[in-house]
């Protein structure tokens, strides 16, 4: 071979060399970024473990939970979190015992009717409404290398909950269940919570917008009636109700999430 066509021949061969080895040795970083999402799951209060009127004799499950979520993923792939929640009765009219818990008139085949201004049933639909706040942490735990920003997701969370009944009134004005009156009734409650996670984590290689979370939780709730007077015939409450509850809730969701940070790049290594 000519010199002159011997020195590209061997930049060529090194090349392709060098390339061949960076290929067995493409492997991705984990990526630190801030991420916000959107939330949806089921909720169900346990019958079992919960406190006897708690959640579950108050409301009928499943119940329906909304929430946005910001946190911040580390290069270690552990996350904190911020999180709240709007849960809601999956259908409208979920509260148990509705005839002996709120001032119905009379009954026709168990149906309860709240007579309104006008002398007939007002029609009113009865739901369950529960706020969450909460913050967390956990850790993210690859299952394959080629992916290193998804994994198994571990995460434990702390925070409040406050849940209360809303009557709907579809029809005519029945002041029995509106403003100050309607407060005997609601079982408004507040209390603490504490929440165990575990689920599956998927950030995609490819798109900021196909990242997601699915989830099952188990959240125990110690809470308290707010109200200074309750009205209550299945409980027998006629004044002050100074009882502690538990509630047990178990709940399956799903996030879609957005990285507020482009992909890391591959990293190539050379010997």
């Amino acid at each position: 071979m000519k010199p002159r066509l011997l020195i590209p021949a061997i930049l060529l061969t090194l090349t392709a060399s060098l390339n061949a080895n960076a290929q067995i040795k493409l492997t991705q970083d984990t990526l630190a970024t801030p991420f916000f999402g959107f939330n949806f799951g089921t909720i169900i209060a346990s019958d079992k473990l919960s406190t006897e009127y708690g959640m579950h004799d108050l409301y009928q499950s499943p119940y329906l939970g909304f929430g946005l979520e910001a946190g911040y993923k580390f290069k270690s792939n552990w996350i904190v979190t911020l999180d709240g929640s709007l849960i809601i009765g999956a259908n409208g009219d979920n509260l148990r015992n509705k005839a002996q818990r709120t001032p119905a008139a009379f009954s026709h085949d168990t149906v309860p009717l709240v007579i309104g201004t006008n002398g007939v049933d007002a029609n009113t639909t009865c739901y369950n409404r529960m706020l969450s706040l909460r913050i967390g942490g956990g850790k993210i735990i690859t299952l394959n290398d080629r992916n290193p920003n998804s994994g198994l997701l571990l995460r434990l969370y702390g925070g409040i909950m406050q849940q209360k009944t809303i009557f709907m009134l579809n029809d005519v004005n029945a002041p029995q269940l509106q403003g100050d009156y309607a407060r005997l009734y609601d079982h408004k409650r507040r209390g603490v919570t504490l929440t165990e996670s575990v689920g599956y984590w998927f950030m995609s290689n490819r798109s900021n917008f196909f990242n997601l979370y699915v989830a099952f939780e188990v959240t125990q709730c110690w809470n308290h009636s707010v109200r200074n007077y309750v009205i209550d015939e299945v409980m027998g409450l006629h004044g002050p109700d100074n009882t502690n509850y538990f509630d047990l809730l178990y709940t399956v969701k799903i996030s879609w999430m957005f990285p507020l940070k482009g992909k890391t790049a591959y990293d190539y290594y050379f010997f």
